[in-house]
């Protein structure tokens, strides 16, 4: 079930590369993401997202793909999602 709306969803092509090299589909990231699971976050983060869900603030995940981390972000106003590489933050 669906937590909250994603918006216009956008991705980078780094993001999208740095999945296609791990064999991970990024649209299943994004349902972990809309479904509440948000990767492997410190317990403040998860904290500040329940947060947001109750307020309106910013949704932020995070989730380890191969050697690297690809992060899936939604706006506090939710316009929009972005998965993206952490360096390109």
């Amino acid at each position: 079930m669906a937590l909250f709306k994603l918006g216009s969803v956008v991705a980078t092509p780094a993001a999208l590369a740095h999945c296609e090299r791990n064999q991970v589909n990024p649209q299943q990231l994004l349902g972990r993401h809309i479904g509440g699971d948000w990767g492997n976050l410190e317990q403040e983060d998860i904290k500040a997202n329940e947060n947001a869900l109750a307020y309106g603030d910013r949704i932020f995940s995070s989730y380890n793909v191969g050697d690297g981390k690809v992060w899936v972000i939604t706006e506090a106003d939710r316009s929009s999602t972005c998965v993206l590489l952490p360096s390109e933050y």
